[in-house]
């Protein structure tokens, strides 16, 4: 018995919340706070910034929604392909920059000049190539996508041990083993963290152009919300996304944490 009291004291400063924790926490209770004292203050335009219990019924209204499962689903698979083909081409290109000097020459100041550009200029060109359908939100996603994966990539590939790089040659290992076996064990957190800021503008991208032109996709329902001064259910669903956004780069992190942890 006296063993489990101890135990019982014990346990109690580990549940404790740390300061982090608690900082974060009253951070988000302020903000709150503020937001709701605007709303009440009548100092803004009435519903620019509603209340919080009037966003909090759009948000259960939108989440019981089925159509709004329809068009999550569709901006989801825009972001999901985008992704995949901005980053395996991203992770293509950034490795044969970082492998071969001269190219990397020759092409990779493109890529830092073209990488900050706001690619939402070239949706007119993407409109023209793929029409007004899906397949041209993925191609600005995908172009979005690239480079922060490209870049990474190749800098990652210039900080690979060298000697990793010699004992893959000395056992004559052909170019698609030096990738696999040397190159991108070794570019692992370069490779999550270009995957980590090509998912967040692939989003921003993907959601750009569906509230330019589209008729379906969470861009759409947002800009057609505000169209029709719907700001709770329009914070609502930026609410949700924000969780999404959120809980998908976490994943991605993690998923990079739990390869680390193996490989140790």
């Amino acid at each position: 018995m006296a063993e489990t009291g101890r135990l019982r004291q014990a346990a109690v400063p580990a549940a404790r919340l740390s300061p982090v924790t608690l900082l974060r926490a009253a951070i988000i209770l302020a903000l709150l706070a503020i937001w709701e004292f605007l709303s009440r203050s009548g100092w803004l335009y009435r519903d620019v910034v509603p209340s919080l219990l009037s966003i909090g019924r759009a948000l259960v209204g939108l989440l019981t929604s089925p159509g709004y499962y329809f068009n999550l689903g569709v901006t989801m698979a825009e972001i999901g392909t985008a992704l995949l083909v901005g980053g395996l081409s991203g992770l293509a290109v950034g490795i044969l920059l970082g492998a071969n000097r001269f190219l990397s020459k020759a092409f990779e100041s493109y890529i830092y000049y073209l990488g900050p550009t706001p690619k939402i200029i070239f949706f007119p060109v993407m409109i023209m190539w793929f029409g007004v359908g899906p397949e041209s939100k993925i191609a600005l996603g995908t172009l979005s996508c690239f480079f922060p994966v490209a870049l990474s990539v190749a800098a990652g590939m210039r900080g690979i041990d060298k000697v990793l790089i010699r004992v893959g040659n000395s056992f004559r290992a052909s170019p698609w083993q030096m990738v696999v076996k040397i190159y991108l064990p070794a570019m692992r957190h370069p490779i999550i963290n270009g995957i980590r800021l090509g998912l967040g503008v692939a989003l921003i991208g993907t959601l750009l152009a569906e509230t330019k032109l589209s008729n379906m996709g969470i861009g759409f329902l947002i800009i057609q919300a505000y169209g029709i001064f719907d700001m709770p259910r329009m914070y609502a669903m930026l609410i949700v996304l924000f969780v999404l956004a959120i809980g998908a780069n976490a994943l991605v992190g993690r998923l990079g944490g739990l390869d680390s942890i193996k490989r140790t």
